[in-house]
């Protein structure tokens, strides 16, 4: 009978120190939680407009794990060009997404946090079952860190040298504890990572991220100077248009709609002769009149931020500068 208990003790000294949820790793937060919810378990996870509908230079980019690097290297122009109506948007690792359809390896899904009228639960496209795995929500209570850096590494539990996973700008995930140079993060799959401080902001949750000054969002649209544009991108390996407006904000607190469409709708219409630092401009066909095809961020000066297309890189240009001075639609203020 002693002999048992020695065992039981054991046993539950094991589970105690190497289970996500050990009080000894400083996760005093958790609160067991039987509410499931889907999670993205890739470092960035690319929806399509419909599954199987992959070619082979896009291997590294619906693999586990992903290489975005490698994938938008490896294309060349035409093949970018090729992406255009057959993906949708992206979401990165620790996202929730809510499963709508199940068809081979591939799931439809919607991002929540991506506002679009295609779903009412979020922005919607197809991507590989292995990208999104299944959790409990025992850490909504916990303090989140949010990547400020253009990309990150998570670092294995045990040795602080080994890299785990690489991670993009505006990851969110919860915080377990903060060191003086490290932070305990939980993951959707594997348990706790640590990641470099200086790396990331830590709120309380992400309603109160402190409002950003209009120097703040140029500061951060800045950051992405020279980086290579990507239809429906939304994360430090390529923007388009709208990803990159909509990735700014949301670095900020404030969630805008993902397409540029939508963008435009929404938020206070401002006049021309009053626009102001972080004010989106869209512009239009049919010389302003059309349907909205593309958005950028005013900087004051007369001058903009935004992401192009394949053709050139993220650029600041005069809203003068053609065709943008012939195709302006309007602006929308959503900094107040």
């Amino acid at each position: 009978m002693r002999k048992h208990y020695i065992i039981f003790f054991l046993v539950f000294l094991f589970l105690f120190t190497n289970t996500p949820n050990s009080y000894a790793a400083g996760n005093f937060c958790f609160k067991a939680n039987n509410t499931n919810k889907h999670i993205v378990n890739v470092a960035v996870t690319t929806l399509w407009a419909a599954p199987n509908s992959t070619r082979k230079v896009d291997n590294p980019s619906i693999s586990k794990p992903v290489d975005l690097s490698s994938w938008t290297k490896n294309m060349n122009y035409e093949q970018k060009l090729g992406l255009l109506g057959k993906i949708e948007t992206q979401a990165l690792y620790g996202q929730e997404v809510t499963v709508l359809e199940n068809r081979g390896n591939w799931y439809k899904i919607a991002v929540t946090e991506q506002a679009s009228p295609k779903n009412s639960k979020g922005y919607p496209g197809w991507v590989p079952k292995s990208h999104i795995t299944e959790t409990y929500s025992n850490y909504e209570e916990c303090d989140i860190a949010i990547v400020t850096a253009n990309k990150s590494h998570l670092y294995n539990t045990t040795f602080r040298n080994s890299k785990f996973l690489e991670i993009s700008f505006n990851t969110i995930l919860p915080v377990l504890k903060v060191e003086d140079n490290w932070i305990q993060v939980q993951t959707p799959q594997h348990g706790i990572m640590f990641i470099q401080k200086q790396d990331v902001k830590v709120f309380s949750n992400y309603k109160n991220i402190p409002k950003p000054t209009q120097q703040d969002l140029i500061d951060t649209a800045k950051r992405f100077l020279e980086l290579p544009y990507l239809w429906a991108g939304v994360s430090a390996y390529g923007f388009d248009c709208s990803g990159f407006t909509y990735s700014v904000y949301k670095q900020h607190g404030i969630l805008i709609p993902r397409d540029s469409s939508v963008q435009a709708k929404q938020g206070e219409a401002v006049s021309k002769n009053n626009l102001q630092a972080g004010d989106l401009l869209f512009f239009a066909h049919n010389k302003g009149k059309g349907a909205v095809h593309h958005v950028a961020m005013y900087i004051g000066n007369g001058q903009m931020i935004h992401s192009p297309n394949y053709s050139r890189s993220l650029e600041i240009i005069s809203i003068n500068t053609a065709p943008y001075k012939s195709e302006y639609a309007g602006a929308t203020r959503y900094l107040k």
